[in-house]
């Protein structure tokens, strides 16, 4: 069995695959295209945002592939700026409408807070409003289930302090050299499943000599043994990339790393982003 094939289990009993299709950077022209391919790969979730711009495309690529649209997994994200009960609803009919699908399976508050303002303050009654929203969504139907992305304890804390539905999901930036065990642990202990976006890293982390020693012991490239990494810490794992020749090789990671090596990985600190930190979930602001 392929990691194509394997699930997790949500905590209201939805099943989502693995690992996924990340579309952060794909056009909105070419989106269509690339689900197709990772559709025809075996891939059957596809992760999407509202500030990615390819919502359109994405929903085309999901309505044109020959897999049957209930067994395909498609997130989006309402935008980070969005803090607010009636523009949160508009924006989830938005989302809806662009993908051209009766339903969405995952919709998250993309950030905490703006991107112009990520990591300020001053935005909990903002998100306790958006999530009523998506609260309301998931009750209609429209949405199989709801949650978050870049909250940190705090954040979730306050979302939980009014809430009807614990978060599904909290989608983080995850990877061997930034690994938040204590907000990962936090999100177990609520069974809120992570989704770790960016798995593959940035800049450096290709570079790093200790990631490629264990990638040469077990045959793989770094990206796979970065991808494996994460998927044995118990999160989805969200590979973004436009090329079928990566999809495949993203998807070939049918192996078990060590406990050993996987303590090399977990007490990685390595965190240089390169041209992306000009990006603030990657550390600028």
């Amino acid at each position: 069995m392929s990691v194509l094939d394997e699930t997790y289990t949500l905590s209201n009993g939805v099943e989502i695959p693995r690992l996924g299709l990340g579309t952060w950077f794909i056009d909105d022209d070419k989106a269509a295209d690339a689900v197709r391919a990772a559709v025809a790969i075996g891939y059957r979730n596809i992760d999407t945002a509202q500030a990615y711009g390819n919502e359109r495309g994405v929903g085309e690529g999901v309505r044109t592939s020959p897999v049957p649209r209930d067994e395909l997994f498609v997130s989006s994200k309402l935008a980070a700026e969005i803090k607010d009960h009636d523009q949160a609803v508009a924006a989830i009919d938005g989302s809806l409408v662009k993908l051209g699908l009766d339903h969405i399976d995952l919709m998250l508050i993309h950030s905490p807070q703006p991107w112009d303002d990520f990591g300020g303050d001053g935005y909990d009654q903002g998100n306790r409003e958006a999530w009523r929203a998506l609260e309301e969504a998931h009750r209609a139907g429209r949405v199989r289930s709801i949650g978050v992305s870049n909250f940190q304890q705090h954040d979730l804390e306050n979302i939980l302090q009014g809430a009807t539905v614990v978060p599904h999901v909290n989608q983080l930036l995850v990877h061997a050299g930034n690994t938040p065990f204590e907000l990962l642990a936090y999100c177990e202990s609520k069974q809120i499943l992570v989704e770790a976006y960016s798995p593959i890293a940035h800049g450096s982390i290709l570079q790093n000599a200790e990631v490629q020693a264990v990638a040469a012991k077990y045959g793989v490239s770094v990206p796979q043994l970065c991808i494996r990494y994460t998927l044995q810490l118990g999160t989805v794992s969200l590979p973004k990339t436009a090329n079928p020749d990566h999809m495949r090789s993203n998807a070939e990671v049918d192996f078990e790393i060590s406990g050993d090596d996987m303590d090399v990985l977990r007490g990685l600190r390595d965190v240089d982003y390169g041209e992306h930190s000009v990006f603030p979930v990657y550390g600028g602001k």
